[in-house]
């Protein structure tokens, strides 16, 4: 046990990490809330009103990327704005361009997928006493998964997909309640699903952020906008000690200690690295070649975030126009509904 006196001086040592990890759990439960909510929500509609009506929380739409994806390319491609799932693409269209400037932040400071993967990274850790990372030759083939199954996606919904069978998509009676469906699908899982959510877990504790660093799409595009080098981690090569600290702190396996500057779309912007530098100014975040606080990215990419829904809610673009009655008659049915 901890005493206070430890407690405090641990996180005196590590306060972004300590941060970090506090927003992670954070925003975890708030999303168990929201959750929660809609479950209360179909529930009202799924027992016929038997049971008290709960507004559907928009937050639920963020976990409908491929939706997204294609409202964003009807978006584009003819000025149309989604509003069957306007919040999901608010924080699509968000998450991808924040990529440029704030790295994977998302992945490494909100992301449930990501949080539930580090921490059994952790715990993997803690019961092995160290950390397994593939060998370069196998991280590139476990890397190269994720990409290819992101060029599947693209090459089916932006280049195969026709901009009347977009706009046919969205408006279909599958997507309207895909969230619901989305749901239904984690309440009731198959004997398959549920070995395969094991596996990845066992995974995930041996080799820490497995599914992040080699089976994720969604992370694989946002990370595309690492590739502008917009914003890096620098390496000054005259203070470094060699003493590979950064490295092995490293969440994503990344060989920091062997990099001029971590330009990889890999990086999460989880600040391990520089944490954990004992020489001060030998690791540093840069934007556009110049040096910044520590704190700037992660910061700044939270408080954006929040601005964004904020001002998304108030100017209309955040709250659904599927009504009542619609959901009233979709509902029952969704079982039966087929894309």
């Amino acid at each position: 046990m901890l005493n206070t006196s430890t407690l405090k001086r641990k996180i005196k040592r590590k306060p972004i990490q300590w941060t970090r990890h506090s927003v992670q759990i954070g925003f975890s439960l708030f999303l168990l809330f929201v959750g929660w909510q809609f479950y209360q929500f179909y529930a009202h509609f799924e027992s016929l009103g038997a049971t008290p009506y709960v507004e559907k929380p928009p937050a639920v739409e963020g976990f409908l990327p491929i939706g997204s994806l294609v409202a964003l390319k009807v978006w584009i491609t003819t000025g149309e704005f989604d509003f069957i799932h306007p919040a999901g693409l608010i924080l699509f269209t968000f998450l991808i361009l924040s990529g440029f400037l704030f790295r994977k932040a998302f992945c490494g400071w909100l992301c449930p997928v990501g949080t539930v993967s580090e921490f059994l990274g952790i715990f993997g850790r803690k019961i092995m006493k160290k950390k397994i990372n593939p060998s370069k030759w196998l991280r590139w083939i476990l890397y190269s998964i994720k990409y290819l199954l992101l060029v599947v996606f693209l090459k089916v919904i932006i280049v195969d997909m026709s901009i009347p069978a977009s706009k046919d998509f969205l408006y279909s009676p599958y997507n309207k309640v895909a969230d619901v469906k989305m749901m239904l699908f984690f309440l009731d899982l198959s004997a398959v699903a549920i070995k395969v959510l094991l596996v990845l877990a066992l995974l995930g504790i041996f080799i820490q952020n497995f599914w992040c660093r080699y089976l994720c799409p969604y992370g694989a595009l946002i990370g595309l906008g690492s590739l502008f080098r917009i914003t890096k981690i620098k390496r000054n090569e005259s203070t470094c000690i060699d003493c590979n600290q950064c490295t092995r702190v490293c969440p994503q396996g990344i060989s920091v200690a062997k990099l001029k500057a971590v330009t990889t779309p890999e990086c999460t912007s989880c600040l391990s690295c520089i944490e954990a530098c004992p020489v001060k100014d030998t690791l540093s975040m840069t934007v556009a070649g110049k040096k910044v606080n520590k704190w700037a990215v992660p910061t700044s990419f939270l408080v954006l975030f929040t601005i964004v829904i904020i001002v998304a809610k108030a100017t209309g673009y955040w709250d659904s126009t599927i009504t009542y009655e619609e959901f009233q008659e979709l509902i029952p049915i969704v079982n039966y509904l087929s894309h």
